[in-house]
């Protein structure tokens, strides 16, 4: 969902979307804390939420789309959120994509949680930068492979994901699985759940992860077809010691994940990847024209040990055990290398890291014409960031040669979520990006 030519537009209808958080955009981690938040403007009980939004956009990959989303917050259960969107363009694209997020299982406990999520998506022009046969000189995704090095055909991408997360009973989840932000005018009043000490058990939030994913994606080409099928299962370590999870202000937080395809069903052949996310906030409070000054620091890195490299009778290479090329070691989209398109860059190997300015100051204009209330904007958000890193095959080669890009963001807090538009430049070129949620 991209156009090319200078400026890269995704719209996922975003401010409704936690939606492409699941399909391996991973920018964030899996796991996440759970919690309900509670708007000064809209006190009822579990801060119940709806939205419902159209859109359009034009697109290279789509051609014009237009489509409806939605997303329902707080019903039955307090943090329970329901969302969805359908979309079709002219040039034969559709999709539809259904998720349901943090649904607590089990009647007499609030530390089981269970989300699932899918999509059945049909696209004239998938992209995908890797190799159908063995490889001779630099491999499509390498960190010094060419820009225009990668497979376009029409195809369907399909995918669901299930997941079962258990919040341990320490820190400031002793007491509770759930956390409660008490919200005004969209910033934190009260109900902090870290960020003055590091310590797992006296603060913050820890939450095991059981992932199970799956994707059918297929490109058939003149030499070969390329699969990106996959059905992994990840184990996830969280630990979030944030003073606000949707827009933290200080405090830190660590993922550690473990991730394998064990080669059934569809699956061609095994492989495993191990991820190492870390991230660090800090505060300059506010001002006489900022309400909140923030810092923000990220640092992800992961390999894959299955990987394995060969070479045949004719000095090819062949790659074997290996994450497909949109899963593992990969940067490039709305969350990592924003100026690039998606999985720009994919290998056994990975280095990214990232810092941002946010500033949110107090003018809120929107949130100020009274025909635009129904967007429930609290805040508005100025964002500078810089991005840096890159993939190898070896891991030692991770420290030398990097990529990178820098950019500027609006973003916006909407009915207690974070909407935010993105636009980065590196030296292949410029993307924008709109999406739910902050990068991290």
């Amino acid at each position: 969902m991209k156009y090319r030519n200078g400026v890269v537009c995704i719209v996922l209808i975003s401010c409704l979307l936690v939606l492409i958080q699941a399909p391996n955009s991973q920018g964030k981690p899996n796991a996440s804390m759970k919690f309900s938040s509670v708007r000064e403007e809209n006190p009822r009980a579990g801060g119940q939420e709806t939205l419902i939004l159209p859109y359009a956009f034009p697109s290279d990959s789509m051609g014009t789309t237009i489509g409806v989303g939605g997303l329902r917050k707080g019903f039955f259960q307090d943090q329970l959120l329901l969302a969805g969107t359908l979309f079709g363009s002219a040039d034969s694209a559709y999709g539809l994509v259904l998720g349901m997020w943090d649904l607590a299982v089990l009647p007499s406990s609030d530390r089981f949680y269970f989300s699932a999520i899918g999509s059945a998506g049909h696209y004239p022009r998938q992209e995908a930068y890797a190799e159908v046969n063995p490889v001779h000189g630099t491999r499509a995704g390498s960190n010094d492979s060419d820009k225009d090095d990668f497979i376009e055909k029409e195809g369907d991408d399909n995918w669901w994901e299930m997941k079962l997360e258990y919040v341990l009973p320490i820190g400031a989840m002793s007491d509770s699985g759930m956390a409660t932000y008490k919200l005004k005018n969209g910033i934190l009043a009260s109900g902090a759940t870290g960020g003055e000490q590091w310590n797992p058990l006296a603060s913050g939030a820890t939450v095991l992860l059981l992932r199970q994913f799956n994707r059918y994606q297929t490109y058939e080409t003149k030499v070969g077809d390329l699969e990106g099928t996959m059905h992994p299962l990840e184990f996830g370590l969280l630990y979030n010691n944030t003073d606000f999870y949707s827009n933290p202000s200080t405090g830190s937080s660590q993922y550690l994940s473990f991730t394998k395809d064990f080669a059934w069903l569809d699956s061609e052949e095994t492989w495993t990847f191990l991820q190492f996310e870390a991230s660090k906030y800090f505060s300059f409070g506010s001002s006489d024209h900022a309400r909140q000054r923030v810092v923000a620091l990220n640092l992800w890195t992961g390999s894959s040990p299955s990987w394995e490299t060969s070479v045949d009778e004719n000095g090819d290479e062949i790659i074997s055990h290996n994450p497909p090329f949109l899963e593992g070691a990969k940067l490039g989209g709305f969350y990592r290398f924003r100026a690039y398109p998606n999985n720009r860059f994919n290998d056994r190997s990975v280095l990214y890291t990232t810092a941002e300015y946010r500033y949110t100051p107090k003018w809120n204009p929107i949130g100020e014409v009274s025909w635009l209330r129904w967007l429930k904007m609290d805040w508005m958000q100025l964002v500078a960031f810089v991005e840096g890193g890159r993939v190898a095959d070896e891991y030692s080669d991770l420290f030398s040669d990097w990529k990178g890009d820098v950019g500027f963001g609006f973003r916006a807090m909407m009915a207690g979520a974070v909407v935010r538009f993105d636009y980065a430049v590196s030296d292949e070129g410029s993307a924008g990006w709109v999406m739910f949620g902050q990068p991290f």
